[in-house]
């Protein structure tokens, strides 16, 4: 046995004599092509290529062979199109060919609803007497060539021969791909349109960044800058660049913060309103928690900016300049400044509790990827994101509230009867906090634990009470 005949019959285990028997085709030799022959090959299949120009059609994997179209098809089973769907008119010539064979179509089209009917059940209609299976179409070359990571390992099928799609599956599965089945062919349409969606879980949570800071920039701008030059007739607008974006960017990051865990408080209050954890959200509740790691990965990247504007604060001209004018007035006036240790104690607090919360925000960031939170027990992700998540939460509100301090009480604070934006960013936090508060007590939290291990409160106001204690908890 040679060495590549030892490593194709190691990864292939108890199936591997199987699947060396087994010859399939590919039509196309382009970069998906390529990369799907090359993966067969290292699976332990043979593997033939159909092309136009068998004898121009530039490198291929190694082992594989190259023929026409018509003698390509001839011994496999399986036939994997790997062109676009203008290049399906050939396939209506091999029709005799093509009878009894499974046709993989793995093609995409450039945007949704290009063509009437999806491009597999067009194929299917050129080639009525095969088997047509929509496969493969979420792969991408790159991904082939390079390894398969988590995120890149599932295939999702859909056909009308339930043998078909098997045979199909096996192959996928002799790749190291985990197959999901979507049903028949009319589900191909999906399949096609799903390479096309761009960002469909972010859109919500940037929709939500993009908003908030738009909304707190246009409202410190009138604040800061707009209210000086009207009422002090002073040019700040240079504090665009670098001081009102530092205010902006935190504000949001934390309202996105605390709009991570305000829809479990509010799925927790519904639950204990209705008695029963059996009955569906509101659908606006459950694409708001479908989005919560989107929203807190936003949230952190502001976060991040925040933490770069304020490491960049000494060097600025303005501060370099307020310092050194203040030194030489002291000196004119022959003075010196007292230290203040209640102030002293306020900045090194909002310091401290600052670098505390944004260093729980990365953990929560960094185990929130994917191969972080399957390295985690279920527990152990669930410690994280719930309990040093509302710890973060708190330390992120505790800053903002030293960074007022005292100036809460001071009306020269209002500027045109309006609070300061770090005012108006405390409001949902602490909201948030209040309520987690509410949920922590015994008597609350007894209930809560109930109803989510099955318990339900009995509707009907005639039942007996002792009806209602013997009811007994449902597994998850």
């Amino acid at each position: 046995m040679s060495g590549q005949e030892k490593t194709d019959s190691m990864c292939l285990g108890p199936v591997g004599t199987a699947a060396e028997r087994e010859l399939l085709c590919v039509f196309g030799t382009g970069d998906l092509g390529r990369s799907l022959g090359q993966r067969l090959i290292q699976a332990g299949y043979r593997v033939v290529y159909g092309s136009r120009r068998p004898h121009s059609c530039g490198p291929l994997p190694h082992g594989a062979q190259v023929l026409s179209h018509a003698a390509a098809v001839q011994s496999a089973s399986v036939v994997i199109v790997c062109v676009q769907r203008e290049h399906y008119d050939f396939l209506e010539s091999l029709a005799p060919q093509l009878k009894g064979k499974v046709l993989v179509d793995v093609s995409n089209n450039l945007k949704k609803g290009l063509y009437p009917e999806a491009n597999a059940e067009y194929m299917q209609r050129l080639v009525p007497g095969a088997s047509v299976v929509k496969a493969f179409n979420t792969l991408s070359a790159w991904a082939l060539q390079n390894g398969l990571s988590d995120a890149n390992r599932q295939v999702y099928i859909c056909g009308d021969s339930a043998e078909a799609k098997q045979m199909v599956a096996d192959l996928s599965t002799s790749m190291g791909l985990s197959v999901v089945d979507r049903g028949s062919l009319s589900a191909s349409r999906e399949l096609e349109d799903f390479p096309l969606q761009l960002f469909p879980q972010w859109r919500l949570p940037l929709w939500l960044a993009t908003g908030l800071t738009a909304f707190f920039f246009f409202y410190l701008l009138t604040r800061d800058i707009i209210y000086a030059a009207v009422e002090q007739k002073k040019d700040t607008s240079f504090r665009i660049m670098v001081s009102l974006a530092n205010k902006v960017f935190p504000i949001v990051s934390l309202i996105m913060l605390s709009l991570c865990y305000l829809p479990g408080v509010l799925a927790a209050i519904l639950q204990l309103y209705r008695g029963t954890k059996y009955r569906r959200f509101p659908d606006w509740l459950d694409r708001w928690m479908l989005c919560r790691k989107q929203i807190g990965l936003l949230a952190l990247a502001l976060a991040f900016l925040h933490v770069f504007y304020t490491l960049i604060i000494p060097i600025r001209h303005y501060v370099r300049y307020h310092r050194t004018q203040h030194a030489v007035s002291l000196i004119r006036e022959n003075k010196t400044a007292e230290f203040d240790n209640t102030l002293a104690w306020r900045t090194d607090s909002y310091y401290s509790v600052g670098i505390l919360g944004f260093g729980l925000y990365v953990v929560l960031g960094i185990t929130s990827l994917p191969s972080v939170s399957n390295a985690l027990s279920w527990r152990e992700f669930n410690y994280i994101q719930s309990k040093l998540g509302f710890l973060t939460l708190f330390l992120c509100t505790l800053h903002a509230y030293l960074y007022g301090w005292n100036k809460f009480l001071k009306l020269s604070t209002y500027k045109w009867y309006t609070p300061p934006g770090y005012m108006l960013c405390l409001i949902i936090p602490s909201v948030v906090l209040f309520c987690k508060l509410l949920l922590l007590l015994p008597c609350v939290d007894r209930s809560l634990t109930r109803i989510r291990q099955g318990w339900e409160r009995r509707s009907d106001p005639g039942a007996e009470r002792g009806e209602e204690r013997i009811s007994q908890p449902l597994m998850r």
